[in-house]
Order: C-alpha cells, then sequence, then structure tokens
C-alpha cells in the first residue's frame, strides 16, 4: 500500500526514537550520528516528503535514479549519498552531483572520480568498502587488504576525492552477537587505519540499516542507512514512480 506523507513524517519520528535511545544506552550524543534515508527504487514524492519532515541526507545505489531524483525535486539542501556498487564507467557521472560516496573498493575507481571531481571543481567525500565478514555475496576490500589498499591511494595522491571512512553492509544472515562483532571489528579497523595512516578526518563508520542500526550506533556507527523503516518494503527497480 503506498504511504502518505504522514506515515513517512510518523516512520521519520519513530526511526529518530531508536536512534536517540540507542545514543543514550551507548553513552552518545546523537548529534555525532546522521541518518542516511535509503530511497532506492522510491517515488521521488516519498523523497519530497521526507525532506518537507525534516531529512535532508538520502541515499541512491544507482547513478541513473539519483540524477533522475535531482532533476525532479531540485533542492540544493538535500545531500546526496551513493550507496551501491559503481562501475569506474560512470564515475564522470557522479562528480558534482554525488556529496558522499560510500563504496569505493578499486584504485581505478578512485583515480577516476578524483579526475572527475577535479574537472567539476568538485571535492568528493569517500568511504572504502570493506567485506568485514568476508561474506561472498557481498562487494568491499577484505579486511586484510585495507592496509596496503590506503597505501595505493595515498601514494596516487588523488586530490579529487578525501577520504572520510569505512562502510560495510552486514551479512544477510547473523546472529546478534555476530552483527555486534562485525561492526566492533570495523570501527577497530578505522581506529587502526586513522593511526597507522594519520588521517584526522578518516572518522565516518557507516554501518547499520533498519534491522540493526541500533547495534552499529553501539560500536560507534556515523551514518546509518535507513531505508524500510522509513518507506516501507522496497518495490522492484521498474515500480519505481517518477512523479512527485
Amino acid at each position: 500500500m503506498p504511504l502518505t506523507a504522514d506515515d513517512i513524517q510518523r516512520n521519520l519520528d519513530a526511526v529518530h526514537r531508536r536512534m536517540h535511545e540507542a545514543a543514550r544506552q551507548s553513552g552518545r550524543t546523537i548529534d555525532d550520528i546522521r541518518l542516511i534515508a535509503v530511497s532506492k527504487y522510491m517515488p521521488a514524492r516519498y523523497v519530497q516528503w521526507a525532506l518537507s519532515a525534516g531529512q535532508h541526507r538520502f541515499g541512491e545505489n544507482t547513478v541513473q535514479e539519483a540524477l533522475s531524483k535531482q532533476e525532479q525535486i531540485k533542492n540544493p539542501d538535500i545531500e546526496w549519498h551513493f550507496i551501491g556498487h559503481l562501475q569506474s564507467n560512470k564515475a564522470k557521472m557522479i562528480a558534482g552531483n554525488i556529496d558522499w560516496l560510500h563504496t569505493l573498493d578499486s584504485v581505478k575507481l578512485a583515480t577516476r572520480l578524483s579526475t572527475s571531481a577535479l574537472n567539476s571543481s568538485h571535492r568528493l567525500n569517500v568511504l572504502l568498502q570493506v567485506n568485514i565478514a568476508d561474506d561472498p555475496d557481498k562487494f568491499g576490500l577484505p579486511a586484510a587488504a585495507l592496509p596496503q589498499f590506503i597505501e595505493d591511494i595515498l601514494r596516487a595522491d588523488l586530490a579529487g576525492i578525501q577520504l572520510r571512512g569505512l562502510m560495510t553492509i552486514g551479512r544477510r544472515e547473523a546472529t546478534p552477537a555476530q552483527r555486534q562483532a562485525d561492526f566492533a571489528a570495523l570501527r577497530e579497523l578505522r581506529e587502526d587505519c586513522m593511526r597507522r595512516f594519520e588521517l584526522p578526518r578518516f572518522n565516518e563508520l557507516s554501518m547499520g540499516m533498519s534491522g540493526d542500526f541500533e547495534a552499529a550506533i553501539t560500536e560507534g556507527s556515523t551514518m546509518v542507512r535507513v531505508g524500510s523503516a522509513l518507506f516501507g518494503p522496497r518495490p522492484t527497480a521498474t515500480a519505481a514512480s517518477s512523479d512527485i
């Protein structure tokens, strides 16, 4: 059943309450945790209603859908996050249109993103995607490969991108204890990289989704990516409406 603007307002309020409680229980401040509303495959009007309800950060996982929604909504106050796997031949479509990329996992892609960003006078914030649980169904760097990957990126001196932290997608099948352990492992990996490479701005952790973001907050997440808890079950890509 399609949602109404009131439904999205109620859902947004409920997610905020869960975030506040998770932050309180873990001794953190909610100001250090950002909600990324995952609007992929959702109608553009849902984004507009969430925006009217006070949500300004949205995540998309295809370049075409992100650009389509930007064209329909045309609001400079939105901060756009790209959370899907990106092919290097589409890097030029990201620069100037996306504020944060959560899924960097190749030097080739990093190089193209940097070049495109410099050409558009737009520096791109990037997170490195780590397959923290070695899940064969997930993209991302193995944890053991991360230090060498960062060395390669820094050696390439890619001025168009800013390394800001790590991202992971939880295992599809995992116990609560396993999820907690995965989130803790990513936090420890981020802290190790900050120290080893002296990257003071490498302080972001994008982890936690609708079903487990409280556990992610407990382990230090700074960005939670929430879709179904806000917008309901995800439709197919072709079912996403273009009207607002």
